[in-house]
């Protein structure tokens, strides 16, 4: 199919935004409610709980961060070729899917997760996070192929809102069980916890088949070497000498960099900091997470709104300035209610500032077919900033023994953003700043 037919048609729009229905089941449930509570429950190591993992020991929430780093860092290697090959040969759908039965996989498989099988618990997380990330290179190189020109923000809001929405379904399903196992005929032995995996496993496959039925198979390139893995480095030169030809494409990349590295650290650690520093039990800190589901929808779609009357770079500066105040409070919260208050704001930036990052960068890559390759670059970055971010969160806490030093590094980190979108806008761009 021609690009130039791709361009605002509705049925494949619909495809496109239900995968985000599909996958974000896993951030919710997988990342940011359930297993962290039940990973906290299982993972309780010793009187510093510390817990032996391959015989090394490490404390139990740095070993969670941890592996969210190395699989970032595999999909940030893999990424930039893998892509090239699939702009080359036209198999970007192929390369979704195959991250995507590995991410899903990787979910239903935690459903044999328990006390002890530690390693084996963070395989399958791990196998499950390198799916999410690694399909979401592909699906995000879509969306300049499928969005009219001023749709971008409108459309990529749409999938973040209908993913919030597709997560607060099925977590509210998994809420009651976990909350009322005895109506389920479980025991209250974790089993609740264990099924939620696995559904969310099914939940993203079976969704997603809406989305791979639909999406068509992209053109492949007019050259037909067989010499992919050369090809695939040849169009990384390109789109590289391609950023050195617009600076402004590297401004946006290094702030966008530093506004994920504390953006996604939070999201994959909320949830640990909440049940070890405040003590939070899971009938708080789960319907707490499914609030920060719901507020998402409705700031995925006013920031959307807000980038459209004052600009993009002008939402982007009023993003990163609420998380640099999220960060500060953040440091002094200690109750219950300031962590729920706090978390509604939380949840009001957290998919508009990924949606709207999204649909800014699908604007500034110049007209081309090679928007996988494009993307590779824009995923890099996301890619690397949660290895970083989530590694030296980790790392802090290890060294200091508390998750409240690892903040005061994410509140820097969204000072810098807040720099770089300033700078950003000194280009003086029409098409993503007023």
């Amino acid at each position: 199919m021609e690009i130039s037919t791709l361009k605002g048609n509705k049925k494949i729009i619909r495809a496109w935004t239900i995968y985000d229905w599909a996958n974000s089941v896993y951030q919710l449930s997988i990342t940011s409610a359930i297993l962290p509570a039940y990973y906290a429950a299982v993972a309780v190591g010793d009187a510093e709980s510390k817990v032996d993992f391959f015989g090394f020991s490490v404390v139990n929430t740095t070993l969670y961060a941890w592996t969210v780093s190395f699989s970032f860092l595999v999909v940030a290697a893999l990424s930039p070729l893998l892509s090239s090959i699939a702009d080359y040969t036209g198999r970007r759908k192929l390369f979704m899917q195959i991250f995507t039965y590995i991410g899903a996989f990787g979910c239903a498989s935690l459903y044999f997760f328990n006390k002890d099988n530690l390693e084996f618990g963070i395989i399958s997380f791990a196998l499950a996070s390198i799916g999410y990330s690694g399909s979401l290179v592909f699906y995000n190189a879509w969306l300049p192929e499928i969005a009219e020109k001023g749709s971008e923000d409108k459309i990529s809001a749409q999938g973040f809102a209908l993913g919030y929405i597709g997560g607060v379904v099925l977590l509210v399903f998994n809420l009651v069980m976990l909350l009322q196992p005895e109506m389920f005929g479980l025991a209250k032995d974790g089993s609740a916890a264990r099924i939620s995996f696995l559904s969310v496993g099914i939940w993203w496959i079976v969704f997603a088949q809406y989305t791979f039925y639909f999406l068509p198979r992209q053109l492949t390139k007019e050259n037909k070497s067989k010499k992919l893995l050369l090809n695939g480095y040849k169009e990384l030169k390109m789109v590289w000498q391609q950023f050195n030809q617009f600076n402004y494409l590297k401004v946006f990349l290094i702030s966008f960099f530093f506004t994920m590295m504390g953006v996604l650290t939070v999201m994959y650690m909320a949830a640990n900091f909440g049940k070890k520093e405040l003590g939070l039990t899971d009938e708080v800190l789960i319907p707490t997470i499914l609030i920060i589901q719901i507020v998402g929808v409705i700031g995925a779609i006013a920031i959307a709104r807000m980038s459209k009357k004052y600009g993009n770079v002008e939402a982007l500066i009023f993003c990163s300035t609420v998380w640099l105040f999220i960060c500060i409070a953040a440091y002094f919260v200690n109750s219950e209610l300031s962590f729920i208050i706090l978390a509604s704001f939380v949840g009001f930036v957290m998919g508009g500032v990924q949606a709207l990052a999204r649909s800014t960068y699908a604007k500034l890559i110049p007209a081309s077919n090679d928007n996988t390759s494009y993307f590779s670059f824009y995923d890099v970055c996301e890619k690397m900033a949660v290895v970083l971010g989530t590694f030296f969160y980790g790392l802090l806490e290890q060294l200091t023994g508390s998750m409240r030093t690892s903040i005061v590094l994410l509140g820097f980190l969204f000072l810098i953003a807040i720099i770089g979108w300033i700078q950003l806008k000194k280009f003086k761009l029409s098409i993503i700043s007023k």
